[in-house]
């Protein structure tokens, strides 16, 4: 679960980037419960999926040309220029630079050296996410990636993070990670390397988020239901939980999870 969102190098903001907001925020009301709040005219659409009032993630249009629906992590930062600076010298690419957002904060968007798409909040009048761990909100993030030592010593050089292998069988490794300093209490997220199969039949490298739920099952009955598209069937994660991958009704990919120690 999700400890470090109040550190330098912990995710502490999510959005999804679609070609249809009020379509998505319907697929994702009707799936989680969640209610959509407007950020103003101003925002060109974008507005905040909240639970009991209290912010959870983010919607918005797609707004880089060739894009496609995909949710954003946000990794906090002190300072996002020097994270840009950083994210080029350690082999990645500035997908837009550092730019303020009125008096919120100030982001910028990369793109590590295997493909994945992230993004930084310099957090000022708007610190992050208000709610998470809780059920029907952001528990734990995953990279899917094509060279996951690559990724590791990305990561490792921008963010500082720690990380520590865990093996899960013959050829298989998942390495959590967390911010410098925090140990395995602070472990966030998760890096696992896509295999090869998988890479044959065009899988791309790709951060997407866990949503707590209180039954993996229904919650995937019904997002089916309202058009979304199963790539892993709920299954049995020992220690962990029930968990499932889905698509979104536009092909943004996310999952779910009720855990254990939930």
């Amino acid at each position: 679960m999700l400890t470090s969102t109040n550190v330098p190098g912990g995710p502490n903001w999510l959005d999804l980037g679609t070609p249809d907001i009020d379509a998505a925020v319907a697929f994702y009301e009707g799936t989680f419960g969640w209610q959509f709040q407007s950020a103003g005219p101003e925002a060109g659409g974008y507005g905040f999926l909240q639970k009991d009032g209290k912010t959870l993630a983010a919607v918005g249009p797609l707004t880089e040309e060739g894009a496609s629906s995909a949710w954003t992590v946000y990794f906090r930062t002190l300072d996002a220029d020097a994270t840009a600076k950083a994210v080029e010298q350690a082999g990645g690419t500035v997908r837009f630079p550092p730019t303020d957002i009125f008096t919120e904060g100030r982001m910028a968007g990369f793109t590590d050296p295997a493909g994945a798409e992230f993004a930084v909040w310099e957090a000022r009048d708007m610190d992050g996410l208000e709610v998470v761990n809780e059920p029907r909100t952001l528990s734990w993030i995953e990279l899917y990636t094509t060279d996951a030592a690559a990724a590791k010593d990305f990561y490792r050089a921008v963010l500082s993070w720690e990380m520590r292998d865990m093996p899960m069988g013959p050829d298989v490794v998942y390495t959590i990670a967390g911010p410098a300093g925090g140990g395995e209490a602070t472990m966030h997220g998760g890096i696992m390397q896509l295999p090869a199969e998988h890479m044959q039949r065009g899988s791309s490298s790709e951060w997407h988020p866990y949503f707590e739920v209180e039954n993996c099952d229904t919650v995937v009955a019904r997002a089916q239901e309202l058009g979304a598209t199963v790539i892993i069937p709920a299954v049995d994660a020992d220690g962990v939980g029930r968990l499932a991958m889905l698509l979104d009704p536009f092909g943004a990919p996310f999952a779910v999870i009720t855990s254990e120690t939930a």
